[in-house]
Order: C-alpha cells, then sequence, then structure tokens
C-alpha cells in the first residue's frame, strides 16, 4: 500500500469515526451543531492536499496540513464530542487521561509551541528534510504537532489543566517569530543537503512566511474572541453581585 493511499485512508477513517459519534449524539437527541462537521469535513479535506515535485508545493502542502488543517479540525471540538459518545466507563478513562501530568505538559502552551516551531527548525536546517522525502510519517509528525499547538493555544476543548489567555498569546507570538525566521532563513539559503532552484526556493519561504501569518492571524482572532468573552462573563458575575448593571460603572 503506497503512503499515499494510507493518508487517504487515516484521514476518511478519522472523518466516519466523527461522524459517528455525532450520529450517536443526534440519536439519543443531544445538540451537535451541524456546523462542527462541516468546519471539521473541511480540516479533513486540508489534510488530504497532495504535495508536488517543487519546493513550492511541498510548502504549500505542509502550511495547509500543519497549520490550516488543524485549526479547523481543533474549531470542530473533537476531544469534546469524543467524551459526549463514549459510554461512561470509556469516559471516565478518558478524563484520567487528558487530566494526567503528562497530557498537562504537553498542553501547556509554550511547551507545545516549541514542539511545533523547534520540529519544523530541525526538519529544515538539518538534513532531515534530505533524507525523509515525501515520507507518510514526515507529513503525520507535521500534522500532529501542529494539531497539538492550536489545541494548546485555542483551548475549545475541555481540559483540566487551565492556562491563561496571557500565556496562550505568548506561546503564539513566539511561536509566529519562530516560524517567520525560519522562513527568512529559507528564502536565503537551501535546507542542508538539498539542490533547489532559487526561484522555487524563494517562493516557497514567501509561501512559508505570509501563509503562516494569515493561519496565526486567525488564532489571534480566536483568543482575542475568547478574551472577550471572559470579560464580558466576568462583568455580569460582577454586576449580580454588586446589583450594578453593566455598563452603569464609571
Amino acid at each position: 500500500m503506497s503512503a499515499h493511499v494510507l493518508h487517504q485512508g487515516l484521514a476518511l477513517f478519522t472523518f466516519a469515526a466523527y461522524e459517528a459519534g455525532a450520529w450517536r449524539l443526534r440519536r439519543r437527541g443531544d445538540r451537535w451543531p451541524p456546523l462542527r462537521d462541516v468546519v471539521f469535513g473541511a480540516g479533513v479535506a486540508a489534510a488530504l492536499v497532495p504535495g508536488a515535485p517543487t519546493f513550492t508545493g511541498h510548502m504549500v502542502q505542509h502550511v495547509v496540513l500543519g497549520m490550516l488543517a488543524p485549526v479547523l479540525v481543533v474549531l470542530a471540538r473533537p476531544v469534546t464530542l469524543l467524551l459526549r459518545a463514549v459510554p461512561a466507563a470509556a469516559r471516565h478513562r478518558l478524563k484520567r487521561v487528558l487530566g494526567s501530568r503528562p497530557a498537562g505538559v504537553l498542553v501547556f502552551p509554550p511547551v507545545a509551541a516549541a514542539l511545533e516551531a523547534g520540529s519544523l527548525w530541525l526538519l529544515y536546517r538539518t538534513g532531515l528534510y534530505a533524507t525523509s522525502g515525501d515520507a507518510l510519517w514526515m507529513h503525520v509528525h507535521v500534522f500532529l504537532t501542529g494539531l497539538l499547538f492550536t489545541t494548546a493555544v485555542c483551548r475549545l476543548d475541555p481540559f483540566r489543566h487551565r492556562a491563561g489567555l496571557g500565556v496562550r498569546a505568548g506561546a503564539l507570538i513566539g511561536a509566529a517569530a519562530a516560524h517567520a525566521v525560519l522562513a527568512k532563513t529559507l528564502y536565503v539559503t537551501p535546507p542542508p543537503g538539498v539542490l533547489l532552484a532559487v526561484a522555487d526556493r524563494q517562493a516557497g519561504a514567501r509561501l512559508m512566511y505570509y501563509g503562516g501569518d494569515v493561519v496565526e492571524l486567525g488564532l489571534a482572532l480566536i483568543v482575542a474572541l475568547q478574551w472577550y468573552a471572559a470579560r464580558a462573563r466576568a462583568e455580569v458575575r460582577s454586576s449580580r453581585r454588586t446589583g450594578v448593571p453593566r455598563g452603569a460603572r464609571c
């Protein structure tokens, strides 16, 4: 079985599992917004974007696979769906795993950012890119590290370990800076052990730089909206305690 066929099979199995969970919830009368099915399907479709023999084509695939697809998947809240769809015994075990210390370390935003950005530096600034070629493991790794980072920054699914908005925003800024510097180094010099046409390499580096900026702005918007919602909830709670209506304070 080719790596491409296996890649497609994994993506389609993941989508089928998500839809099975959503169907289970709706069958018993629970609400699950159909828009989340659409968003998850879009994330799976993005993960299936094929690569190309050029460095620019490779970078298109990795920006979509490692940045855009994880955002779409996280917006569909798959962990929430899983916890609601599985039987009670399995839910209890999953909650223990999600609440464990290793899970807390992995979803701590600075750690997730270091793993995601660090793995990209390792891939493109060592001989790893030259030796890995179009290996399936590389695509899976790029997607999973992007998914971990996006999960840690967005925090849309329930996790026992919390991180403040400041920590999440700082991790996002740090990861964005690491991506930008890496893209600039690729614009100047190719990955070790790889011969690339200058125009192709520079186009790929620009794509990594600006494409990454677009997705990171989307993540920043999600964090900003969460901050706004948290502030609004805090004002409501304060108004209930003091009896002073919202907006009435000087």
